[in-house]
C-alpha cells in the first residue's frame, strides 16, 4: 500500500512490505527498505536522506559561485554528488537537485576560462618582470658596485623565485641569464676584495713603519725641521689607503698621538717665546707710528732718509710674536712700498733713454708729416684725386700719432 500523509508523498511511496520508492521524471525507482516500521517512519527517513542531498547540493552552489573552490575541485564535487543522484537512496525533489548541479557546471566553466585568462596574464607579466630583472642583473654584473650589488641580487633572487613560472624554454633562456649575471658578479667582487685586502695588508705594513717614525720623532726639539717631517709622514699615511679597519684605526691613535706629543711641546715653547717677543712688538709698534707719519710723501729724499733710520731700527727690534707678525709687517711693507712706488715713478720721468726715444719719434714724425704733405700738393696739382685721398688719409694718421708722441715726450721734459 502507499503511505499516506508524508512530505514525501508526491515524490514516493512505501509498498506494504516496507519497500520505498521514488519518482523521477515519470518512472519510479526502488530506493531502498524499511520493513521494520510503519509506512510514515520509511518515508521519514528516505525524506532526511533527501534533505541531507539538498543541503550538500546547496552548499556547493555557494561555494561554486563564491568562488571559494577551484574549478576542478569544483567538477570532482559536483560528479561525486551526481553520482549519489544518479542512483538516489533518498525521497524528494531528485530532479530539481540533478537541474541545479547541471547549472553549475556552465558557471564552472566561466571560472575555468577567467582562471586561465588570469593565469595567462600572470605569466605575462612574471616575464615582464624576469625580464626587467634579468636586464638589472646584467647591468649589476658589468658594474663594480661592490657594496650594493651582492644585497641586490639577492632581493632580485627571492622576488624571481616568488614569480609564476613560464613555459620551459623561456623560463630556463631568462633563468640561464639572471643565474649566469649573479656568478660573473660574484667572481668579479671576490676578486676585487681579494685585491682590497692584499692593498690593505701592504698599507698595514707601510702605515706600522710610518707610526714608528712618527713615534721617534715625538720629543724632537727641532721645530721647523720635524713640523716639515711630520707633514711629509702625513702625505705618507694619505697614499697608503686604508689598512684593515681594526687596525687601521689603532695605527692611527699611535700616529696621531706621537704628532700631539711633538706640536704640543712646540706650542708651548712657542708660547713662551711670544711672551719674550711681546717688548719687541710694543717696540715695532711705536716705529710704525713714526714710519706711517711719513706718509702722504711730499719730501721724496727726506722720506727715503727717514725711512732706512727707521728700517735700522725695526731689524735691531728683533723678533715679535707669531700671532703679531703678519699684521706689523703688512704694515711697515706697506710704507716702503709707498716710498719706492714714488721714487720709481720719478726715475721713469727722468730716464733720458725713454727722453730720447720720445723726442726721436716727434722728430720722425714731423719730418714725414713735411714729406706726405709736399706730395699731397702734387698730387692736387697733378688732379690725382685717388692719390689725394690716400695722402689726406695718411697725413692724418700721421698728425694723430704726432699728437701722442709730443705728450710722452713732455712727461719726461
Amino acid at each position: 500500500m502507499t503511505a499516506q500523509g508524508n512530505e514525501g508523498d508526491s515524490f514516493g511511496r512505501v509498498d506494504a512490505d516496507g519497500t520505498v520508492y521514488v519518482r523521477m521524471g515519470g518512472e519510479e525507482r526502488v530506493v531502498g527498505q524499511y520493513p521494520e516500521g510503519s509506512p510514515e517512519e520509511a518515508m521519514a527517513f528516505f525524506t532526511k536522506r533527501y534533505d541531507a542531498l539538498a543541503f550538500e547540493v546547496q552548499l556547493l552552489e555557494q561555494r561554486v559561485r563564491s568562488g571559494a573552490m577551484s574549478p576542478d575541485e569544483a567538477t570532482s564535487s559536483i560528479t561525486r554528488v551526481s553520482a549519489q543522484l544518479a542512483e538516489p537512496h533518498a525521497v524528494g525533489d531528485i530532479t530539481a537537485l540533478i537541474g541545479r548541479l547541471n547549472a553549475l557546471k556552465p558557471v564552472i566553466g566561466l571560472q575555468r576560462e577567467q582562471r586561465r585568462e588570469e593565469r595567462s596574464k600572470r605569466v605575462e607579466e612574471s616575464r615582464a618582470r624576469k625580464t626587467s630583472i634579468v636586464a638589472e642583473a646584467e647591468k649589476i654584473a658589468a658594474g663594480t658596485d661592490w657594496r650594493n650589488g651582492a644585497n641586490r641580487l639577492r632581493d632580485l633572487l627571492t622576488e624571481w623565485k616568488e614569480l609564476p613560472r613560464l613555459e620551459k624554454s623561456a623560463d630556463d633562456e631568462l633563468w640561464h641569464r639572471f643565474s649566469s649575471s649573479r656568478t660573473t658578479y660574484t667572481r668579479a667582487r671576490k676578486a676585487h676584495f681579494a685585491v682590497v685586502s692584499e692593498q690593505r695588508d701592504s698599507a698595514r705594513v707601510v702605515k706600522e713603519r710610518l707610526v714608528k717614525e712618527a713615534e721617534a720623532l715625538s720629543d724632537s726639539t727641532d721645530w721647523a725641521g720635524t713640523s716639515t717631517k711630520y707633514r711629509n709622514l702625513m702625505s705618507d699615511w694619505k697614499a697608503a689607503g686604508p689598512a684593515p679597519k681594526d687596525v687601521d684605526d689603532a695605527l692611527w691613535k699611535r700616529f696621531r698621538g706621537a704628532q700631539d706629543v711633538f706640536f704640543g711641546a712646540r706650542d708651548a715653547a712657542n708660547a713662551e717665546l711670544d711672551q719674550e717677543f711681546a717688548a719687541n712688538a710694543e717696540v715695532k709698534k711705536a716705529l710704525l707710528v713714526e714710519a706711517e707719519a711719513l706718509l702722504p710723501v711730499t719730501d721724496l729724499a727726506a722720506a727715503k732718509k727717514a725711512f732706512r733710520d727707521i728700517s735700522e731700527r725695526w731689524d735691531a727690534a728683533g723678533k715679535v710674536p707669531r700671532d703679531d707678525m703678519k699684521t706689523l709687517e703688512g704694515r711697515i711693507r706697506k710704507v716702503e712700498q709707498e716710498i719706492r712706488g714714488l721714487e720709481d715713478a720719478q726715475w721713469k720721468k727722468s730716464d733720458p733713454e725713454k727722453s730720447a726715444r720720445a723726442d726721436g719719434m716727434v722728430g720722425q714724425l714731423e719730418d714725414a708729416i713735411a714729406k706726405i704733405e709736399a706730395d699731397l700738393a702734387k698730387a692736387k696739382a697733378s688732379g690725382n684725386d685717388k692719390k689725394v685721398r690716400d695722402l689726406e688719409e695718411n697725413l692724418e694718421s700721421r698728425r694723430t700719432f704726432l699728437e701722442m708722441a709730443k705728450k710722452t715726450a713732455s712727461e719726461f721734459s
